[in-house]
């Protein structure tokens, strides 16, 4: 089994897109209603190859004391721990201001990628690449966590077609994400059905990288009860919520 089959997973999002231009980096402020602390457990359904891997990951958020935190630890079945990943920092009037991100990955180094708020700019231990701070940057495990604060703020907006963009830092550089709603659908969990909100984003036209489907449920705080990673070659990870303990 390839240890990279999971390297995508829990709310540490891959993507194969190039570093966007600093100078199209948008700043928009929206209002925003963090989730309650919590630790979310989750399985894990992947194929990749025609290999067949179950898994579990476990996702921890705190926020208190306008600070934040957010880690996420996944194991997959005879090989044990291949990522992990965490997310630290403030709060600040546009969410989620973190202050460094790192992604630890199976049999790699750790990389961190930190937001210099003295400076303003971000930076990277694996490449020499910068980007400007201007505000409501996230990192790859942060924006889930912006996301959900975005919809619990603007419950009455998350309607069919609307589009959410978000400035998101990753291990290497940074590039503009688009998360577009697809509509409201029934999502079978252990603890039954979930009305839950659909959203999707995909690679630029210009790019073939990996597709999200996320499913945040409005009735359970917004926490996500759902994730699919989809790449081109139909190779996929399904994450489901199996327990919420707040």
């Amino acid at each position: 089994m390839r240890a990279a089959l999971l390297t995508g997973a829990m709310f540490m999002l891959a993507s194969g897109a190039q570093a966007a231009d600093p100078e199209q980096h948008p700043v928009i402020k929206r209002k925003v209603n963090l989730p309650p602390s919590a630790e979310l457990r989750y399985s894990i359904e992947a194929q990749q190859s025609g290999l067949q891997v179950n898994g579990e990951s476990v996702v921890k958020w705190n926020s208190s004391n306008n600070q934040y935190s957010v880690s996420a630890e996944t194991r997959a079945m005879l090989v044990g721990k291949i990522l992990e990943a965490s997310s630290a920092g403030s709060i600040d009037s546009f969410g989620l201001a973190p202050t460094t991100f790192v992604d630890k990955r199976f049999r790699r180094e750790p990389t961190t990628t930190t937001f210099n708020r003295d400076t303003n700019t971000i930076t990277f231990t694996q490449s020499d690449a910068s980007f400007p701070l201007k505000g409501g940057e996230q990192d790859r495990t942060s924006i889930i966590w912006q996301l959900i604060a975005v919809a619990r703020g603007n419950a009455d907006k998350f309607t069919p077609n609307s589009e959410w963009l978000f400035f998101v830092a990753g291990p290497r550089d940074a590039e503009q994400w688009s998360f577009k709603v697809i509509g409201r659908e029934k999502i079978k969990t252990k603890k039954g059905e979930v009305n839950a909100v659909h959203l999707f984003r995909a690679p630029p036209p210009d790019n073939k990288g990996q597709k999200l489907d996320i499913w945040l449920a409005p009735s359970s705080d917004w926490y996500p009860v759902r994730l699919r990673f989809t790449e081109p070659d139909g190779d996929f990870i399904e994450q489901t919520l199996t327990s919420v303990n707040k």
